[in-house]
């Protein structure tokens, strides 16, 4: 691994930071720093209009293939974008989940038409995708999904449930995981990959209040729903590797933005106990340069495993342990957040609920251990498909 970047990269550096600076300004000031984990309610509309402005400007799908309209960017550069983007306060984005996700599964795995008729809006900014996994009785056991969808004639009919849906009263399409055999065996093998439109009869968006007060996901309910046959992404029930390539690109070069936001949120925390004198606590010293570390470490991991991986590829085995690493990290700033901050922390900024952004980060990081594979099942992963240990007894 090379951790250095290259006067070509630097430039690009400049050309990006340069236009965040001119364009966060203005009517889109408003939007700076804001939309991250746990406040993804705020300002949805101004920071969709900021979605279509960076689309006009060529900055969606900066690593997607020139063939598809991307910019085919290098990974290094792939890596300044997400970083100067966070280091500038540019807003969460409302089109995460359609170009981080969606999109790299359909260039990878969807047919022409669907590349022509879904990336282009991606692309522009003007439609929002949200992701279809989760149920009640499949979370981490995803293979146990029970939403069916049965094909009538030239449409698919879908019923079931989703939850924990982030982003789903927002979003125009989401792209369901769907049982279409019942009786295949074993299950994975008949479960396929369902573009579902959302505004349509028999889609029922309940948003779920969290702790921060908001509601960042919901619950979806498909009662006879309707998909275009040609609307499946691979084949009838072959779903499960096309799942699971949309998992492999939720990795890819935006950790390295995630983490300049976590550095953004230990800056602060740095800053608060400079200013409240908690810095002079030994304790406290010690669990910032406990953070400051742990910090540096995701960095120089994120660059070692994506740097050995071609964008598409499989990750290296070593990848599998970022997840669990920056997931306990982020939880651990949170309380450390808290305890910097002192009695400060117990109350709102005002009523009824009115919580600063170190208080929203603390609650939203609760789930941090839970989401996207909780920590138990991390360590199955690991211990199972890297170090080759006996499964966990069913």
């Amino acid at each position: 691994m090379d951790a250095r970047f290259s006067p070509q990269d630097e430039a690009f550096r400049s050309e990006i930071a340069r236009w965040l600076e001119q364009n966060l300004r203005g009517e889109f000031e408003i939007v700076k720093g804001r939309g991250g984990p746990g406040d993804e309610h705020a300002l949805f509309e101004e920071r969709h209009a900021w979605e279509r402005l960076m689309g006009r400007a060529g900055w969606i799908g900066v690593g997607w293939p020139k063939a598809v309209g991307g910019r085919g960017l290098p990974l290094s550069q792939q890596m300044i974008f997400h970083e100067e983007y966070a280091r500038s306060g540019g807003p969460g984005r409302v089109g995460h989940i359609g170009e981080g996700l969606l999109g790299p599964t359909v260039i990878h795995f969807g047919s022409a038409d669907q590349k022509a008729r879904f990336l282009p809006k991606i692309l522009s900014g003007d439609e929002v995708w949200c992701q279809g996994y989760s149920e009640p009785g499949a979370g981490s056991d995803l293979a146990n999904v029970q939403t069916r969808a049965e094909l009538q004639g030239d449409e698919w009919i879908v019923n079931g449930q989703k939850v924990w849906t982030s982003g789903a009263e927002w979003s125009d399409w989401c792209f369901v995981v769907c049982r279409t055999d019942p009786q295949a065996q074993p299950k994975h093998k008949g479960i396929s990959y369902l573009l579902v439109r959302m505004d349509q009869p028999g889609v029922e968006v309940r948003p779920i209040v969290q702790m921060t007060g908001d509601s960042e996901f919901s619950e979806v309910f498909f009662n006879n729903a309707k998909a275009a046959k040609d609307d499946i992404v691979g084949k009838v029930n072959g779903g499960w590797a096309v799942a699971m390539g949309t998992l492999a690109f939720e990795r890819g070069a935006s950790t390295l933005g995630q983490q300049m936001l976590f550095q953004n949120e230990l800056d602060h925390v740095i800053r608060i106990a400079k200013r409240n004198g908690s810095a002079a606590d030994a304790s406290i010293r010690q669990r910032i340069a406990h953070a400051w570390m742990g910090l540096r470490i995701q960095r120089y991991h994120a660059l070692r495993t994506l740097s050995g991986a071609d964008e598409g590829a499989e990750l290296p085995p070593a990848s599998m342990i970022s997840k669990i690493f920056w997931a306990s990290w982020h939880r651990d700033l949170g309380k450390l957040a808290m305890d910097v901050m002192g009695p400060e922390a117990e109350f709102a900024n005002g009523a009824p609920y009115d919580l600063n952004g170190l208080q929203r980060m603390f609650l939203f990081t609760r789930s941090d251990t839970i989401y996207a594979g909780s920590n138990q099942i991390q360590r199955n992963i690991m211990s199972e498909r890297v170090l080759g240990l006996p499964r966990e007894p069913r």
